[in-house]
């Protein structure tokens, strides 16, 4: 255990003392912050910008009726014109208007040889993330003047349509938070940044020894297997005390009262106790788990560049769990969340997720480590036998059957 020792303490002291080191926990936490904050102010820049558009339709008091109502909707930011009736010229004006940028969309209001009405409604974009929100509101709005016109016609009093057609106001004190949404995906994020970062860093190690012939002469005292989890440690603490440093500069941050006044409202970004506990939980054992594979893949190699075309191996996982952001996001507690989330290989990021979204059940929580310990038990015990073998072996890559006879290798 105290070559163990010696082998961590090199590693940490030699990446602590590096510009790099220094680098990345300065800039790492400044982009992120930058990344978090700037999406949630152009967002709610972007929701509060009034959208111009016209409504264009014979029926004048439909019209007029149809821009009171969105008038009257604050949330909507519509500022709506009223064209009626529509000349020849009017809808070759709006287009031109629209690529001028003097409007933002047009609804056009045909009455059809049926007797029914027909919306026609013409952005100055095809972007669905721009034009989703309008359409919405403005599809919202034509429903409720239709079915108030329904029912004057079926003889209801205006008294009693309006109380038909009153908008039902949802209490959001239980929704989730756009806060804690924003703190998700900060520790995401943060963690999948970490976990690829120092996981290589232990494969570049490897190759780097192996390069200078260095294990040639260290080999002699320590075992192979001592070695590893020499690297492994020394690496991953250097890994926890870049997130520590982290974590206290965000909580030195958030004490100040320039925090309090940037973030407030939806914007404010908040991470509990439990979410930092958990992080830094599903960090050792994210970290344990790939760096493992790692070193595995930096034995089987001889040069930087045969290791990236390994690295799929460590990619793929993590890949995966981007791609099962939306569906833990929008239902973290579903049956799919909880699968994936209990995979693994994926326990580290998309777990941690659901825990900064909503708390799983404790025995979930249990079972995702039990599995990752599992798992991690496995790993470094087939990454030890192809470290033992594969850390002496130079000139070419490994072939499969050379890797299984090296697991075999006794």
């Amino acid at each position: 255990m105290h070559k163990v020792w010696l082998i961590a303490q090199r590693e940490y002291l030699e990446r602590v003392r590096t510009r790099a080191f220094l680098i990345s926990t300065i800039l790492i936490p400044v982009m992120m912050g930058a990344f978090v904050f700037g999406s949630f102010y152009l967002d709610k820049k972007s929701a509060t910008t009034p959208q111009h558009v016209a409504l264009v339709s014979a029926d004048a008091p439909f019209a007029l009726d149809l821009q009171q109502m969105l008038d009257a909707d604050r949330e909507a930011h519509i500022l709506s014109d009223v064209i009626s009736p529509p000349g020849p010229d009017t809808r070759p004006t709006l287009e031109h208007m629209l690529d001028d940028h003097g409007l933002d969309g047009y609804l056009w209001i045909d009455r059809l040889p049926s007797g029914e009405l027909q919306f026609v409604y013409t952005p100055a974009t095809s972007s669905p993330t721009v034009n989703g929100p309008v359409l919405a509101v403005l599809s919202t709005n034509v429903r409720t003047l239709l079915l108030r016109r329904g029912l004057i016609a079926r003889g209801l009093g205006e008294g009693d349509v309006d109380g038909l057609t009153q908008p039902v106001r949802i209490d959001h004190g239980h929704h989730r938070p756009r806060s804690s949404l924003g703190a998700a995906f900060a520790l995401f994020f943060l963690m999948y940044m970490v976990v690829v970062l120092y996981g290589m860093n232990v494969a570049r190690s490897i190759i780097e020894e192996k390069t200078s012939r260095v294990f040639e002469v260290l080999l002699s005292t320590i075992r192979p297997e001592e070695m590893m989890a020499g690297k492994i440690l020394g690496v991953g603490s250097v890994g926890l005390t870049q997130v520590g440093i982290w974590m206290l500069a965000v909580a030195a941050l958030a004490a100040t009262p320039f925090a309090h006044a940037a973030a407030s409202g939806d914007m404010a970004l908040t991470i509990g106790p439990a979410q930092v506990v958990f992080f830094v939980l599903y960090f050792i054992f994210g970290f344990l788990l790939y760096s493992s594979m790692a070193a595995a893949l930096g034995a089987m190699t001889n040069s930087e560049q045969e290791l990236q075309q390994l690295n799929m191996f460590l990619v793929m996982p993590l890949g995966f769990c981007m791609l099962m952001i939306p569906v833990v996001m929008n239902a973290p507690n579903s049956f799919w969340s909880r699968v994936v989330s209990l995979i693994p290989f994926c326990s580290p990021l998309l777990m941690n997720f659901r825990v900064s979204l909503s708390m799983p059940q404790p025995w979930e929580i249990g079972l995702s480590f039990v599995l990752m310990a599992v798992t991690i038990l496995i790993v470094i015990w087939l990454a030890s036998r192809i470290y033992r073998v594969g850390v002496l072996m130079y000139g070419k890559r490994p072939t499969v059957h050379e890797i299984m006879r090296w697991v075999k290798y006794s």
